[in-house]
């Protein structure tokens, strides 16, 4: 059993439901996530380049989507508004989806639009950037000085108060701290890796990690080529389990989960925004949900024990959502 703690497939059906294809989720996806044995996943509203000039606009119709698709798909998707709800798809062959929002741009200084989010979409899980610098926070792409703004310490706060998970990937290092200073829950990095191995913007140092643990959250692995190594010859799935391996020994066991975020089903417009290489986003051998189960038998093949790995596919982030979403 696999959750999968980063997936921008609203930003997918979003696309084809305004080309008026229905059932999206059922018609490309759901093979892929039961082939990888993966019962659930964060899936998150995501501003998605090159929509991003009207980030309001972009949210309301990524909502109006999800909507639809969701009432759909109800035979095969569990929408999951608490811990209750984890495992209930699992039970009758769905899949548990988590609602997530990768980034608040669309919501400005307003604060209360999280309560919205909350209570009419169902959001259980924010960011309060993707790369950009917005009313909240900064991104990676940002300014290195600017972190946490008022109104984003604001956010933290009520995002804690709703329950919701937490998310820092993505965060500049300032934003990161400032975020890590105030937090008084478990956070989740959902799709970040170690900065040790690949020395980008977008993975986390040590400390970072160690910080993280520390809070008695979690850092889901991220399958993006870039992410994983500089090598060419390291980006596959040996290259991604060897971040399971550093942060094993730095963090322990009970801190590591899965974020793979897949790119497989993205626009070569949005891809290109952030890669490189638009024809092989994610490194071999984890280039689709439906091989999400390779990372298990790597781990296996490693010696890993099969209560670790049941640690790491699924019941650590389990865990943080039962401390967290009540």
């Amino acid at each position: 059993m696999i959750f999968d703690c980063h997936s921008d497939t609203f930003t997918h059906i979003t696309l084809k439901r305004n080309e008026n294809e229905h059932n999206i989720f059922k018609n490309y996806h759901l093979n892929n996530f039961k082939k990888g044995n993966v019962c659930g996943s964060i899936f998150v509203i995501w501003i998605d380049p090159p929509y991003d000039n009207n980030p309001s606009l972009r949210a309301e119709e990524v909502v109006n989507a999800l909507k639809d698709e969701i009432k759909e798909s109800k035979d095969v998707i569990n929408v999951v508004k608490s811990y209750r709800d984890i495992g209930k798809g699992f039970v009758k062959s769905k899949v548990d989806i988590v609602i997530g929002m990768e980034g608040l741009s669309h919501i400005g200084r307003d604060i209360d639009k999280i309560n919205y989010f909350y209570d009419e979409v169902h959001a259980r899980h924010a960011s309060l950037t993707w790369n950009e610098e917005n009313e909240l926070a900064t991104g990676v792409c940002g300014d290195d000085n600017r972190g946490l703004t008022l109104a984003g310490k604001n956010a933290v706060k009520r995002l804690e108060d709703l329950n919701m998970l937490v998310d820092v990937s993505h965060l500049n290092e300032k934003s990161f701290w400032d975020l890590i200073n105030i937090a008084s829950k478990p956070v989740i990095a959902s799709h970040s890796n170690a900065k040790s191995l690949c020395d980008v913007k977008r993975n986390l140092s040590d400390s970072q990690l160690k910080s993280i643990a520390e809070s008695g959250g979690v850092v889901g692995l991220n399958g993006f080529s870039g992410f994983v190594s500089h090598d060419k010859n390291k980006q596959n799935l040996e290259g991604f389990v060897d971040h399971i391996d550093y942060m094993a020994d730095l963090i322990g066991i009970d801190h590591i989960c899965l974020g793979f975020d897949y790119c497989d089903y993205l626009e070569s417009n949005t891809l290109s925004s952030f890669s490189e290489d638009v024809d092989n986003p994610n490194v071999k051998n984890l280039q689709c949900a439906s091989h999400s189960n390779n990372v298990t038998k790597e781990l296996r093949k490693r010696g890993y024990l099969e209560d670790e790995i049941d640690k790491i596919t699924h019941r650590n982030i389990f865990r943080v959502m039962e401390d967290i979403l009540r």
